[in-house]
């Protein structure tokens, strides 16, 4: 009897805890949707980008789907299939109609894209731009990379590389915003801090592995002395590696340095034929804009001119999420896991 009774009180104070825990998990919750930090899953919100294929984007649509997961809403993915601009003006224009919570979009061509942001953003829906910005547009923040900063650093590694001597050229995107910007802080350090190097031209590799190969082609023909190439996207690394290789054999000593760490450019980086490459904070770009959009969208469905009239925003303009050094010291850290 004594034990039956043990048993009682056993079973009493396992129902008491569960009870009790139930209960503070239900109120940590309340507590969490009273502060905002908690959505409706019928929110949706959607990522936009170009090249939709390409492993670049897959950590930032990781980073924006953790954040969508933290914050109980929805998220959705589309883009153009090619580096084309009219085609993600066209996506761009298809998901407005669907009045989504927010837009989080990577611009092809800052120009082009930037009437049909505002266009988004004059309807009343929040536009946050990632990785490649618009700067004249509406959009309410950027969120990536500082790309000037990240030329500067490919150019003092490029001359870490060379010596501080010699001819290099570029190839890179011209009409992309981000691209331009890497091209511009390579190219300024280069002429100010390194007087015995010269950047001797710089082409446009399209955002294309073949383009950028022929490119690379061209390069080499015209100035064999070429001491270092710096290509300002993966694509376009790639294809400077397959050119050099061709060319110039697998003891080529020309510096090759790319940017971002899908596998094929890691690779490359392993085996030696790849320098370095700029790593950037990818992640970080994904589950920010998703954060940035969900308190944007909570403020203008309370209240839709909330930030008419100047008034301060709850996000900053700008959102460096980073740059790393890869090189064949440290590649392995930089695989997917």
């Amino acid at each position: 009897m004594k034990k039956l009774w043990l048993v009682y009180v056993l079973l009493i104070g396992i129902f008491l805890i569960y009870v009790l825990n139930y209960k503070l998990q239900a109120n940590s919750t309340d507590a969490w949707e009273t502060a905002g930090l908690r959505g409706n899953i019928e929110d949706k919100y959607v990522m936009v980008t170009f090249q939709i294929g390409i492993d670049y984007w897959k950590s930032v649509l990781k980073g924006f789907e953790d954040a969508a997961e933290e914050l109980n809403v929805s998220v959705e993915y589309h883009g153009s299939t090619q580096h084309d601009a009219n085609e993600q003006m066209t996506v761009l224009e298809q998901i407005i109609a669907k009045k989504p919570a927010g837009i989080a979009i990577s611009a092809v061509n800052s120009k082009l894209l930037t009437e049909t942001i505002n266009k988004a953003v004059d309807s009343g829906i929040p536009v946050v731009l990632f990785d490649s910005g618009a700067p004249d547009s509406k959009a309410y923040s950027f969120l990536g990379t500082d790309n000037y900063n990240a030329g500067v650093e490919a150019a003092r590694k490029m001359a870490e590389l060379t010596g501080g001597k010699g001819e290099v050229a570029i190839i890179t995107t011209p009409e992309q915003h981000n691209h331009q910007e890497r091209t511009d802080g390579f190219s300024m350090t280069i002429r100010s801090e390194f007087p015995e190097m010269k950047v001797t031209a710089i082409k446009d590799g399209r955002g294309d592995q073949v383009a950028s190969r022929e490119a690379a082609e061209q390069l080499l023909t015209a100035y064999p002395q070429l001491d270092g190439i710096f290509a300002t996207e993966s694509n376009g690394g790639i294809g400077v590696a397959e050119a050099v290789e061709k060319m110039q054999g697998s003891r080529s000593l020309l510096k090759i340095i790319s940017f971002d760490t899908d596998k094929g450019t890691l690779d490359l980086v392993k085996e030696g034929k790849i320098a370095a490459t700029m790593a950037q904070g990818t992640w970080n770009m994904g589950y920010w804009s998703l954060t940035e959009l969900f308190r944007l969208h909570r403020d203008l469905q309370e209240d839709s001119s909330a930030y008419d009239n100047n008034k301060p925003l709850p996000v900053p303009d700008k959102v460096d999420t980073g740059i790393d050094v890869v090189t064949r010291a440290n590649v392995d850290n930089y695989y997917a896991k």
